[in-house]
C-alpha cells in the first residue's frame, strides 16, 4: 500500500503493487510472497479487480453491493460483489462501450451504449435487446418518473426512448453547435439548480440553473478534456478528473483541497457512495482503488481499512516524496548539475525536477563545505536574539502626546495578558487608528497637565506621570546605548514599584486635598495681580458721543458700563455672580455649572412699578367697598 500526502490530506493506494498472472499455481504464487516483500505487503480487496487490456468505465450499484467495469480487449463487462470480494459474471459484447447505466438497485438491469450507435440492454440472465439510434451516441441518461431515456450525441437533437411503451419519442431539438470550441465533456447535476459542466478544453463551470452565467470557473491548466465530475457534499467539494490529474476543490471559493495524480492515464472516475473511497478506470489492466479517509470511512465491505489507516498514522513510514529532493533550474546550476537534465538521476515535476535527497546532501556538501559554520553562526545568532526578547522592548513613541501614547501601550499590553480577552472582542488601538493620527502630530492636540480640569480629574496623575516620565528617560537612554552596550540596563526593582503601587490607595485623599490648595492659592494670587494692576491704573479724561435715540442718565452710569466692557469674561462673571445674576458651581466630575439671571430693561422696570401701583390701588378700592357694605344704614328712610 502506497502512501501520498498533498495539503497535509493522505491518500492510501489499494490498487498499487505487483500483479501476479492468472496462469501461476497457488504454490508457485506463495513462493512468491515469500521471496517478494512487496508481493507480501500488497492489499488485494477485491479478487481479480482488472481487465485483460484496458477498463474505460466504472459504476457501482445504486444498493453499494456491485461494481461494474467495462473494458477490452476483446469488450466485455465484469461485475464484481463486494459482499463476496470477488468476481460476480463476465460477459463479452460485440463493440466497445461509451457509457452504461444500471436502471435497477443492483446488476439485473443494465443499458449500455455501444460506439457503432448500438443500445444494449441486459437483464440479470444476460442479452435481453438490441436497438439503434441516428447518431453516434456520447452519453445519456434515464429519467425515472417518465421511464425516458435520453441520448446526445453528434447531432443537435436529444433521443428520447420510452421503456414503457417500447418506442422512441420526438426529439428534443437544441440550438448546440456541435463543431464549435468548447464542447461539453462531462456533466453532473447537485440537486435540482446546481449543475457542474466539464469542457473538452480543461475547464469545470459551476452553474446554477437560473442564472446564464457560471458561479465559478475552474481551469485543470493541462488542456485536456474533462473526464468525469462528482460533488461530494460533506465537505462542499467537487471531484473533477482528465485523464492525467484528479483534483479536488471547494465547490464555494475554488481552492485546492487535495489532488491525486495516477501513474496512467484516467478514464474514468467512481466515487463510492457515503464513503472516502475513490475507484478510477485507466489505461492498464489494473483498476485503481483509492481510500482518502478525510473525505468519510470505509465502506462496510472493508471497514478494517479505517483500523490499519490509524496504525499506520500511529506509526508513520515515509511517504511518497520523502525520499527525494524537489530542485527548481536554478538550484541546479548553483549546485552544478545541470548536466544532469534528461539523466534518469532527475525528474521533471511542474517548473522543476526530483532528485535523490541522498545525492542532494552528497553535492551540496562538496559544494559548500562550510555549511556548519554557516549553521554555527545561525544558531548563535537565534540565541542572540532570544536573549534580546527578554529585554525591555522599545517602542516607538510619537512626537506629541508621547505619555498619553505610553499609557495607551500599558494598558494595550495588560489586555493581551489579562484572560477575559477570549471572551470580550477587542476594540482597535487609537495609535493605529487613522482617524487619531493628527492627535499624535499636530502639537496644536498636546495635552495641557497644568490646566485646572486636567488636575481635578486626574488627582493623582502627578504620581502616575512620574513613572512613565521614568520610563521614558529609560526608553531614551536605551536608544542611546544600544548600538555601544549589550547589557540590559539596570531598572528599578520590583520591588519599590510594588511599595509604590500600594501607597497609591492611600495618598489619594492627601493628594486631591492638596490639588484643591494649590489651586486655591494660584487663584488668589491672580487677584492680588490683578488689584495691584487696577491700583497702578491712572485715570484720564475722556469725552464720549451720545448715540442718538439714546437718554443721558448720569456720567456714573456709562463709566462704570464703559469699564465692566474693558474688564474680561472672568471678571465680568465673577461680578454677575457677586450680584446674584450668576451663580457658579462645581460637579462631582470636575466640570462647571453656570445658572444665569436674565437683567430686566429700563421700560420693564417702569411697566413693573405701573403694574404694582395699579395692583395697591384695586387692593385699596376693594378694602374701602367692603367697608361701607359692612355699616348698617342710619339715615332717614326714603318715602
Amino acid at each position: 500500500m502506497q502512501v501520498s500526502s498533498l495539503n497535509e490530506v493522505k491518500i492510501y493506494s489499494l490498487s498499487c503493487g505487483k500483479s501476479l498472472p492468472e496462469w501461476l499455481s497457488d504454490r508457485k504464487k506463495r513462493a512468491l510472497q515469500k521471496k517478494d516483500v512487496n508481493v507480501r505487503r500488497r492489499i488485494e480487496l477485491i479478487q481479480d479487480f482488472e481487465m485483460p487490456t484496458v477498463c474505460t468505465t466504472i459504476k457501482v450499484s445504486k444498493d453499494g453491493q456491485y461494481i461494474l467495469a467495462t473494458g477490452t480487449y476483446k469488450p466485455r463487462v465484469r461485475c464484481y460483489d463486494t459482499y463476496q470480494l470477488s468476481l460476480k459474471f463476465e460477459r463479452c459484447l460485440d463493440s466497445e462501450v461509451v457509457t452504461f447505466e444500471t436502471l435497477s438497485d443492483d446488476y439485473s438491469k443494465v443499458v449500455f451504449l455501444h460506439n457503432d450507435r448500438y443500445i444494449e440492454f441486459h437483464s440479470q440472465s444476460g442479452f435481453y435487446y438490441k436497438t439503434r439510434i441516428p447518431k453516434f451516441g456520447r452519453d445519456f441518461s434515464y429519467h425515472y418518473p417518465s421511464c425516458d431515456l435520453y441520448f446526445v450525441g453528434a447531432s443537435s437533437e436529444v433521443y428520447r426512448l420510452n421503456l414503457e411503451q417500447g418506442r422512441f419519442l420526438n426529439p428534443l431539438q437544441t440550438d448546440a453547435a456541435i463543431n464549435s470550441l468548447p464542447t461539453i465533456s462531462a456533466l453532473k447535476f447537485n440537486g435540482a439548480l446546481t449543475m457542474a459542466v466539464g469542457t473538452s478544453t480543461g475547464q469545470v463551470l459551476l452553474y446554477d440553473l437560473r442564472s446564464d452565467k457560471p458561479l465559478l470557473v475552474k481551469d485543470h491548466q493541462y488542456g485536456l478534456p474533462i473526464k468525469s465530475v462528482h460533488f461530494q457534499d460533506s465537505l462542499d467539494l467537487i471531484l473533477s478528473a482528465d485523464s492525467r490529474i484528479i483534483k479536488m476543490w471547494n465547490k464555494n471559493s475554488g481552492k485546492i483541497f487535495t489532488s491525486l495524480e495516477p501513474e496512467h492515464d484516467i478514464n474514468d472516475v467512481c466515487l463510492y457512495p457515503n464513503s472516502g473511497m475513490l475507484l478510477t478506470a485507466n489505461e492498464t489492466p489494473k483498476m485503481g482503488i483509492y481510500y482518502i479517509p478525510v473525505l468519510g470511512p470505509a465502506p462496510r465491505w472493508c471497514s478494517f481499512l479505517d483500523n490499519l489507516t490509524e496504525e499506520l498514522e500511529e506509526n508513520p513510514e515515509s511517504t511518497v516524496y520523502d525520499d527525494y529532493k524537489f530542485v527548481t533550474k536554478k538550484d541546479l546550476e548553483n549546485l552544478g548539475l545541470t548536466h544532469l537534465i534528461g539523466s534518469p538521476f532527475l525528474r521533471a515535476y511542474m517548473h522543476g525536477f526530483f532528485m535523490d535527497i541522498r545525492l542532494y546532501h552528497k553535492v551540496k556538501l562538496m559544494v559548500n563545505p562550510f555549511a556548519f559554520e554557516e549553521y554555527r553562526k545561525d544558531k548563535i545568532r537565534q540565541k542572540i536574539e532570544e536573549t534580546r526578547a527578554q529585554r525591555v522592548q522599545l517602542k516607538k513613541l510619537p512626537k506629541v502626546n508621547k505619555e498619553l501614547a505610553l499609557k495607551l501601550i500599558e494598558e494595550e499590553e495588560e489586555k493581551q495578558k489579562s484572560t477575559w480577552k477570549k471572551k470580550v472582542k477587542s476594540l482597535p488601538n487609537i495609535l493605529t487608528d487613522d482617524r487619531f493620527k493628527v492627535m499624535f502630530e499636530n502639537p496644536d492636540f498636546q495635552v495641557d497637565e497644568e490646566s485646572e480640569e486636567f488636575r481635578l480629574l486626574n488627582p493623582l496623575v502627578s504620581k502616575l506621570c512620574e513613572k512613565r516620565k521614568k520610563k521614558l528617560r529609560l526608553f531614551e537612554q536605551q536608544e542611546l546605548h544600544e548600538k555601544e552596550e549589550e547589557e540590559e540596563p539596570e531598572g528599578k526593582p520590583s520591588d519599590a514599584e510594588s511599595s509604590e503601587s500600594s501607597d497609591d490607595e492611600k495618598a489619594w485623599v492627601a493628594e486631591v486635598r492638596k490639588q484643591r490648595r494649590l489651586l486655591q492659592q494660584e487663584e488668589k494670587v491672580k487677584r492680588q495681580e490683578r488689584l495691584r494692576e487696577d491700583r497702578q491704573t491712572v485715570l484720564k479724561p475722556q469725552f464720549y458721543e451720545i448715540k442718538a435715540g439714546e437718554e443721558f442718565r448720569s456720567f456714573r452710569d456709562s463709566a462704570t458700563k464703559q469699564k465692566l466692557m474693558n474688564k474680561t469674561l472672568e471678571d465680568r462673571l465673577k461680578l454677575e455672580a457677586k450680584n446674584g445674576t450668576l451663580s457658579v458651581s462645581d460637579t462631582t466630575v470636575g466640570s462647571k455649572q453656570l445658572t444665569f439671571t436674565l437683567k430686566k430693561s429700563e421700560q420693564q422696570k417702569q411697566q413693573q412699578e405701573a403694574e404694582k401701583l395699579h395692583r395697591q390701588e384695586r387692593k385699596t378700592l376693594r378694602r374701602s367697598a367692603g367697608h361701607l357694605r359692612s355699616r348698617p344704614w342710619r339715615g332717614r328712610p326714603f318715602h
